[in-house]
């Protein structure tokens, strides 16, 4: 499809609907650059370019693998946290926080290409939402934020001072801002991005939270503070919640604008582009601005003039895995490695997903598996087919798909000694105690031979059919897609179907009786996701996924 956004001369938020989560974007040339939050998923950092600010590509990650090895098991909504990209002297850098270990920098001359290997420039708990900033006068610095559950204290801003070339902290880290103050409240200050402008340094915050927040911008002589504070943005009266964390981005003409987040629940984090203009010293952005000038998001407008003309395109999430490569719209759920997948014997397309376990455990589960390839949603409602060849598996390894959230589901193919089991799952627990617990499981074996199709073929023809659809079939992908027809905190959420399908024989379409909305995870929208898993530490088994065709509905 064509970007739901563009409209010609126009566009209408928002500009992405996909889990971008804290996006920061920069502007060298004419070319603009985001990048965002990645979590404990890899690659990490995803890139992100456009020309006019509207249509987007993704087309590298710069990072890899998470450095720790700890991230070898999935640690769920760790890893790295609300970056921030900026270009200097030459390089591209981005900053980042991990809430356990600290903040890193990775950098390079070419976005698109390899970047540098993540340094750690200061270690610490609590420590996120690092953003770089170089002063006129040769100094560096990082201002940043902090963890609570971490650190045990929040709603405060933080500044070090840096080496010019970013790579290591010089001096120690002190506050600048209290949110905590009663004279300025701004609960839960975060996510700081700087600027400086007509002799002032502002900082661009969100407040607030995550659902119900709003932007805040703070400015100051000096750098060290005092601060000033000035809410700038809030929901007025739209229906976007939340509206903040974000970056200042302006046109080759000095025209403004500003990309934040909207939290969507299950599709997480989406994207927003809103107009800025300047009065008194202070940003408004968006729309509408009310006594205080203090803006809300607008809808519909025209296009930033950016000088460049952007052909309409939207984010990918069909794969035919050509010569065994898996496309940038996956990633896997923790650190991955060349063991995890492979070609496709005789030069068809397809990935070859082994079946290995990574947790080592007796009996892995989805949720400590990093080996579990994931995909954003990037349409409020989609059918996808999953081709699957499962003739590779061995006893005691499984395939299938899966569907996550708070909570998570799967469908998969088990071979057990010489037979072979359909098992729909769904999971319990926190995410440090999560189990999964059999919904329904029956043997294709016995359907196979009741049914008079021959067994070899058909699971080397396992068709996944999966539908994300509103009960309310009037409803469109285009209705949804809008905050003024579908509220995000309010009505019901479309519900996954899945059915299997042997070959592209109809008559052998199962229905698995799944029915299943995923809850919200803490920061992450849900996924969809490719996996094979094993029972066995050294299992040489494996399933052929030869493709993935999502459509919107």
């Amino acid at each position: 499809m064509g970007n739901y956004a563009d409209l010609g001369t126009n566009f209408r938020n928002p500009i992405l609907f996909a889990d971008y989560s804290d996006p920061d974007v920069i502007r060298v040339d004419d070319t603009y650059y985001m990048t965002a939050s990645s979590f404990n998923y890899t690659p990490g950092l995803p890139i992100l370019i456009s020309k006019d600010m509207v249509n987007w590509k993704l087309v590298n990650y710069a990072v890899k693998n998470i450095e720790e090895k700890r991230f070898d098991i999935p640690r769920h909504s760790e890893g790295i946290w609300a970056p921030a990209i900026r270009y200097h002297d030459g390089y591209f850098f981005i900053f980042y926080g991990m809430p356990d270990e600290g903040f890193y920098v990775v950098k390079t001359k070419d976005p698109l290409g390899e970047w540098d290997k993540p340094i750690c420039i200061l270690p610490g708990k609590g420590l996120i939402d690092s953003c770089p900033f170089w002063d006129d006068d040769g100094k560096a610095y990082v201002i940043h934020g902090y963890a609570k559950s971490r650190i045990g204290f929040k709603s405060i801003l933080g500044i070090f001072e840096i080496s010019p070339d970013g790579t290591k902290a010089l001096t120690e880290d002190h506050f600048i801002f209290n949110g905590n103050d009663p004279e300025h409240p701004a609960v839960t200050i975060e996510g700081p991005k700087v600027y400086k402008r007509d002799g002032y340094y502002y900082i661009f915050a969100p407040a607030g939270g995550v659902k119900e927040g709003y932007q805040v911008a703070l400015r100051s002589k000096n750098i060290y503070g005092p601060y000033e504070i000035k809410e700038v943005m809030h929901t007025g009266n739209t229906v976007i919640n939340g509206p903040h964390q974000g970056a200042l981005i302006d046109t080759v003409n000095g025209d403004e604008w500003f990309i934040h987040f909207q939290d969507r629940g299950l599709y997480g984090r989406i994207c927003h582009l809103q107009p800025v203009v300047w009065k008194a010293g202070w940003p408004i952005i968006g729309g509408n601005p009310d006594s205080e000038n203090c803006g809300e998001p607008v809808y519909e407008m025209n296009k930033p003039n950016t000088g460049v003309i952007d052909e309409p395109c939207y984010l990918e999430s069909s794969d035919d895995f050509e010569n065994g490569c898996y496309g940038l719209l996956w990633q896997w759920l923790g650190n991955h490695y060349d063991s995890f997948c492979g070609k496709v014997n005789d030069g068809k397309n397809g990935l070859r997903l082994f079946a290995v376990n990574p947790s080592g455990e007796k009996e892995p589960i989805i949720w400590k598996s990093s080996n579990v390839l994931t995909q954003k949603l990037i349409y409020p409602m989609f059918k996808t087919e999953i081709l699957m060849d499962a003739s590779g598996l061995l006893s005691g390894d499984r395939a299938g798909v899966c569907m996550t959230g708070g909570q998570y589901l799967s469908a998969f193919l088990e071979k057990e000694n010489d037979e072979y089991f359909v098992v729909v799952i769904n999971s319990e627990g926190q995410d440090d105690n999560k189990e999964e617990i059999i919904e329904s499981k029956f043997s294709l074996s016995q359907y196979c031979e009741e049914k008079g199709i021959s067994l070899d073929s058909a699971i080397k023809n396992i068709l996944w059919k999966m539908e994300f659809s509103h009960e309310d079939k009037t409803l469109s992908s285009d209705d949804m897609y809008f905050q003024n027809v579908f509220k995000p905190l309010g009505g019901k959420n479309p519900v996954l179907k899945i059915c299997l399908q042997i070959g592209k024989d109809s008559s052998n379409l199962m229905d698995l009786g799944v029915s299943y909305t995923p809850s919200d995870h803490t920061w992450v929208g849900a996924k969809v996701g490719i996996y094979s898993l094993s029972d066995n530490v050294d299992s040489k088994g494996y399933a052929d996924f030869l493709y993935v065709h999502t459509t919107e509905i």
